[in-house]
């Protein structure tokens, strides 16, 4: 994949959920049209009655991204390509020393999973970030925890 804008996220899996009272979740479908042997993958997600393609390249903190919004009709077009490499979450937004933390809580075969997300400027920057203490795991570089592979393999078993 070229050279685009860059992604640079670390991602920890959640053991203890922090109460979410006062927080709105946002439900979130997402497909995989592609993954490549390489580690790219196409994937399209719905969010809020917004619509978006998206292009990944393989990688774990550093990835390149690419992403374009879609009409209603074009989604809907493109839907039926992710049969079988689907997942559904609600997504909260929380703020935690200036950076936002996004949790991802998620349903069907994934029901019981639970995973923090926070995206940084560098990876320096990402270097140097306190996760607060409810924060489990770090997954990061784990393949198993990559929504690609959720969505084909289901919940790693360990």
């Amino acid at each position: 994949m070229q050279q685009g804008p860059v992604e640079v996220e670390r991602k920890w899996l959640v053991q203890d959920l922090p109460t979410l009272s006062g927080l709105e979740g946002k439900k979130v479908i997402q497909g995989y049209i592609a993954i490549a042997a390489d580690g790219t993958e196409v994937r399209l997600r719905q969010t809020d009655g917004a619509f978006f393609q998206t292009v990944k390249s393989k990688g774990g903190l550093v990835r390149d991204e690419i992403e374009i919004e879609l009409a209603e009709d074009q989604f809907e077009a493109l839907w039926r390509a992710t049969t079988g490499r689907r997942l559904e979450k609600i997504r909260y937004t929380w703020d935690w020393e200036g950076k936002t933390v996004e949790i991802d809580v998620y349903h069907g075969s994934l029901a019981g999973l639970m995973v923090a997300e926070v995206e940084f400027h560098s990876a320096s920057d990402s270097a140097g970030f306190a996760p607060p203490p409810w924060f489990g795991t770090e997954v990061t570089e784990d393949t198993r925890y990559k929504n690609a592979t959720l969505a084909l393999y289901g919940k790693p078993l360990a």
